[in-house]
């Protein structure tokens, strides 16, 4: 992998919701709001014809963009395994919420939720050049969790080991 570049969609951008961590024994389990912000690195092993890893406008990151304030703006968060999760899908069918399910609310499981939407997105609007190393979501700027893509890190760790046995060749 030669080539990273970096897309912050920071939390000013108004990414926010309200979500709860049922099983924290802290406030934490109560319903409560961020403005998550969203931190992607991207990867390629060739530059495209302006010399970008990724467009960040429309013709590349803009489904993201579309993506994440269609998921995430003003939108509560519930994980899929709330034990409280039809009360909560309930407020959607009241009209009082826009409801969106989610494998987990932590920074860790938003963060591997966004890779597995975002990057089918990302592969087919640069013809599979390029592809997400990494997503971090951060719910303010004390507090984040990262996804990382096992692909890329296996072909990082590939192209070391690699490189390792072509300088022991020579």
């Amino acid at each position: 992998m030669a080539w990273l570049s970096t897309k912050t969609y920071a939390s000013e951008r108004g990414l926010s919701c309200a979500m709860r961590q049922w099983a924290a024994d802290s406030h934490c389990a109560v319903l409560h709001g961020y403005s998550l912000g969203f931190r992607f690195v991207f990867a390629a092993e060739q530059l495209d014809a302006r010399g970008w890893v990724v467009d960040f406008g429309r013709s590349g990151f803009g489904r993201i963009r579309t993506w994440l304030h269609e998921t995430f703006d003003h939108s509560l968060l519930v994980a899929e395994d709330d034990p409280f999760r039809a009360d909560l899908v309930r407020l959607g069918e009241l009209g009082l919420a826009n409801v969106r399910l989610v494998p987990g609310t932590s920074c860790e499981r938003l963060a591997q939720f966004v890779f597995e939407a975002a990057q089918p997105m990302i592969a087919a609007a640069t013809k599979e050049r390029c592809w997400i190393a990494e997503v971090e979501c951060s719910e303010h700027g004390a507090n984040s969790g990262v996804f990382r893509n096992p692909d890329a890190v296996l072909r990082e760790i590939s192209a070391d080991a690699l490189a390792r046995l072509a300088a022991a060749l020579t």
